[in-house]
């Protein structure tokens, strides 16, 4: 017979934890399935420098805020992971590291039915906690690259010393692949960026972070379905900036004065020939204007409040393309290895019950799916901003913790079990 719990909760990431941690705050039986170890992804598919590109106060895990010295920094990829083990120090989540679910389908006698690498379970409810970022994408074209080239994902590149003593080609500019191109920039590497429509982000602004500024205007608070731009919102680009060094802005312009080489987007790959897309200057252009109209808001927010900060002179462009470079030789360039800084896919393919859309996204209203006790936490944009961040989730968690408390006793009359009287964390 499988085993059964009435919660299970599949991913032990920030999302899993925050929910692990407001059920067993109401006495609510769980368990939670973690394939890996915790903190694996930001351990081992980020590079070396990595650094969170949100100030530290913003790790709010329910419960647990950031209890550092430094709240106005930026925690590097192993203060991450350190972060995440100190949470489960701090109140003991059932977890089981290692479990791989392979397949969620519904039940004929009610709940669900789990397979994983530890055998069959069952439960009333499950909280699909398993995050957004599935598939590393690395297009088709990418086979018509000669053979000599070395080609990785920004997941699994790890730092300069890691790739051949040639030039480096840089697929995409979202925040992976621009932070990527600076690490090898600052490296002494010989950089090719393709550039895309990612917008950029100021990092300081008038005497503050712009993270500070936005959360002061109530940013991080508005729900999706108040967006302005409610309806593709979820799928745009992140801004790209960096946390690296204390926290700072990325001009592309800079580094392109500095000999960085930047091209449109690529568009074909054909006998050892890089084609590129006519729209260099648009997409700086593009990038600068959201950094401006972003600067635009909070000058607005301060002459409202009529609040004292520092003025900061407009944005100047250091460096303009004079032509678009149209081709690149392979060969001639001596390219030695291509990043592919184009994002993920999302892959829920062993959920075998009908709640996605066409592009594979879950049918949901604030993570609650149309399928009683089936539920999704920690996806980017699920209510706010931070629905997929440290600094969003315990919102999400909470309020979901009471959806399953309340659907809890349509299954059992009382569905909660009392936890032992010592405080949790103690």
């Amino acid at each position: 017979m499988p085993e059964y719990s009435p919660v299970i909760i599949i991913g032990g990431g920030q999302a899993g934890l925050s929910m692990s941690y407001c059920l067993k705050q109401k006495g609510i039986e769980h368990i939670v399935f973690e394939k890996n170890k915790i903190g694996y992804a930001w351990q081992e598919q980020r590079w070396d420098t990595f650094c969170l590109v949100t100030p530290n106060w913003q790790c709010q895990l329910p419960g647990f805020p950031y209890p550092g010295e430094r709240p106005h920094g930026f925690m590097p990829k192993d203060k991450i992971v350190r972060y995440l083990q100190d949470y489960v120090d701090f109140f003991q989540p059932p977890l089981h590291e290692g479990i791989e679910v392979f397949k969620v389908c519904r039940s004929d006698t009610g709940g669900f039915e789990l397979e994983t690498t530890q055998g069959g379970y069952r439960a009333d409810q499950v909280v699909i906690a398993a995050g957004g970022y599935h598939r590393p994408k690395i297009p088709a074209i990418a086979q018509r690259l000669p053979e000599h080239i070395v080609q990785l994902h920004s997941s699994t590149y790890k730092n300069p010393e890691s790739l051949p003593d040639q030039p480096i080609l840089v697929v995409g500019t979202g925040q992976s692949g621009c932070q990527i191109a600076e690490d090898l920039h600052l490296a002494g590497k010989q950089v090719h960026l393709c550039v895309g429509s990612a917008p950029r982000s100021p990092r300081r602004y008038r005497g503050k972070d712009v993270v500070d500024w936005l959360d002061q205007m109530g940013y991080y608070d508005i729900p999706i379905d108040e967006h302005p731009q409610k309806e593709t919102v979820r799928h745009k680009t992140n801004h790209y900036l960096t946390g690296r060094d204390g926290g700072h802005e990325i001009d592309l312009r800079q580094f392109a004065l500095e000999g960085m080489q930047l091209y449109g987007r690529l568009d074909n790959i054909s006998s050892g020939h890089l084609e590129f897309q006519n729209n260099l200057k648009e997409n700086l252009d593009h990038a600068d204007e959201v950094a401006e109209s972003i600067k635009q808001t909070i000058d607005e927010f301060i002459a409202k409040n009529q609040l004292q900060a520092p003025t900061e002179p407009p944005y100047e462009p250091v460096w303009q393309p004079e032509s678009e470079i149209p081709k690149l030789n392979c060969e001639r360039a001596q390219i030695g290895a291509v990043i592919w800084s184009i994002g993920y896919g999302i892959d829920f393919s062993w959920i075998d019950i009908p709640i996605f859309n066409g592009d594979g996204y879950p049918g949901h209203h604030r993570g609650v799916t149309n399928v009683q006790g089936l539920y999704f936490l920690g996806l980017p944009w699920l209510y706010t901003w931070g629905s997929g961040r440290f600094s969003g989730i315990a919102q999400d968690a909470s309020y979901l913790c009471d959806q399953i408390a309340q659907q809890a006793k349509t299954f059992h009359p009382n569905p909660t079990r009392q936890l032992n009287e010592v405080a949790i964390g103690s």
